[in-house]
């Protein structure tokens, strides 16, 4: 199959959250199946540094400006950027420094859709028409809408990320992005007076994925749904809604082979760990004790990633001998409070504020547990990654994270299906109790070791995803 992905972001190109480790990893997959596979992306900074050398496809007039389609092949698999400095040449895809989203955003993810619809109808001559348009997330969800606008043969299929970013934009802005104004009612983009793009992609496309199977059910229920669960309940019940697990590209994230962290290790031969444990904390400056239960957390700082909770159960748990180091951004107030922890408690505590892809590796082959409390989770990679580099999760039972890591409860743990921690409750007292269990069992080295190798033997390879959407593709084609 002719397959186009239409999206924000595709690692290692550009890269904010989990949406361009999937576009890094799913074409790959889907190509090495014997797909002709290509994705289309703005023309970032980032992008135009890494992806080196383009040609240019077309030259066209849109309602955005005059705008060129170019194309390169970026380790075998082609790529299509739209050229347009007016729009993309900013070093932050969505916002400005003050966090201020662009107040152009309706236009640059208008386009983006735009041109994706006209790609995939054979805007580019020699590669032609699109069995597949794939989009993903908000910024793509108008790919579908222009699609059917055009009353287009090629199918869609829509993939919600996060469906907490609905891409909200005034109505009066339909006037500027060529769709019919017949668009903005109920069966359509309106979405509490104004247009939703991610709504765009839910009630256009032919079929709707998310990210995990839990996270496919939690959406069509009011508390999770974003204001979009009648319409996504209407979509189950016509079987076109979907959860598929995210996967794990083993090219960038294996412990035997990354090149990002110090020693290389795997489930028969695990000193290696012990020694990316010591290396990290020296790294950041705690007393390298390799018996001290490290939990570590790699994350954005905001509400939805629950690392308040730590935060505030951090006095009872500085009381155990345990370090803690983390690694992430996002809201001043969580940076300034995880700063002060670090000040209250320098020889168990240790943060960097900000992305370090690099570091991120060598902080999750070098702790014991990797705290993902999060509120909700469509998916989360972080779990998978730590569950391949034999780091325990601590999750929260929501979305992704349900259907991925198996609690370590006595049951579980006879049975040898126990590969983490999970608590069910979003609140401060049951991701204490988590952390007090992680403590407990950590003392038992022989039962640890052993949960340790059932997390290295779970299989989330991208081989076995690429073809649950294979099979979807085949069923709408």
């Amino acid at each position: 199959m002719k397959i186009l992905h239409v999206c924000s972001e595709m690692y290692p190109l550009i890269k904010t959250g989990g949406l361009a480790d999937v576009i890094g990893a799913l074409p790959y997959a889907q190509q090495a199946e014997g797909n002709d596979v290509r994705v289309l992306l703005p023309y970032y900074p980032q992008v135009a540094e890494k992806l080196g050398e383009t040609s240019e496809v077309v030259t066209l007039g849109t309602f955005a400006g005059v705008v060129t389609l170019r194309f390169a092949y970026f380790n075998g698999l082609g790529v299509y950027v739209i050229d347009i400095p007016e729009l993309y040449n900013r070093s932050l895809p969505y916002y400005d420094k003050n966090y201020h989203d662009y107040m152009d955003n309706y236009k640059r993810f208008a386009l983006l859709s735009y041109l994706g619809a006209q790609l995939s109808e054979g805007l580019d001559n020699w590669w032609g028409r699109a069995d597949i348009l794939h989009a993903h997330d908000w910024q793509a969800g108008l790919a579908c809408a222009y699609l059917k606008s055009w009353n287009s043969p090629v199918k869609s299929v829509f993939t919600i990320h996060n469906i907490a970013y609905a891409g909200r934009f005034q109505s009066h802005h339909l006037n500027e992005i060529s769709l019919p104004w017949s668009f903005f009612n109920t069966n359509g983009l309106e979405f509490y007076g104004e247009i939703s793009y991610l709504k765009a992609g839910v009630y256009y496309a032919d079929r709707v994925t998310t990210v995990s199977p839990t996270y496919a059910q939690e959406i069509t229920e009011e508390v999770a749904g974003g204001g979009l669960h009648g319409l996504l309940q209407t979509r189950q019940a016509e079987g076109r809604l979907q959860g598929i697990l995210n996967g794990v590209d083993g090219n960038i994230w294996d412990p035997a082979t990354d090149p990002n962290i110090i020693a290389h290790y795997h489930a028969s031969y695990m000193q290696g760990k012990a020694k990316n444990k010591t290396e990290l904390q020296r790294q950041f400056n705690l007393p390298e004790e390799k018996e001290t239960l490290l939990f570590v957390m790699v994350t954005r700082l905001t509400e939805q990633k629950g690392a308040d909770f730590l935060l505030t159960n951090i006095d009872t748990i500085m009381q155990h001998s345990v370090q803690v180091i983390v690694l992430g951004s996002g809201s001043p107030d969580l940076e300034q409070a995880l700063r002060d922890a670090q000040a209250q408690y320098p020889n168990q505590i240790g943060v960097k504020i900000g992305y370090d892809e690099a570091l991120s590796h060598q902080i999750i082959a070098g702790g014991d547990v990797i705290l993902v409390p999060s509120r909700f989770e469509p998916c989360g990679l972080t779990q998978l990654y730590g569950l391949k580099y034999g780091t325990l999760p601590l999750v929260r039972k929501t979305g992704g994270l349900a259907d991925t890591v198996n609690n370590s409860n006595k049951e579980a743990i006879e049975n040898r299906t126990a590969t983490g921690f999970v608590f069910k409750h979003p609140d401060p007292e049951d991701f204490l109790d988590a952390i007090l269990k992680a403590i407990k069992l950590w003392k038992k080295q022989k039962l640890w070791s052993s949960i340790r190798q059932n997390a290295l033997a779970q299989d989330f390879g991208w081989e076995k995803i690429a073809k649950q959407y294979q099979d979807l593709y085949v069923e709408i084609v």
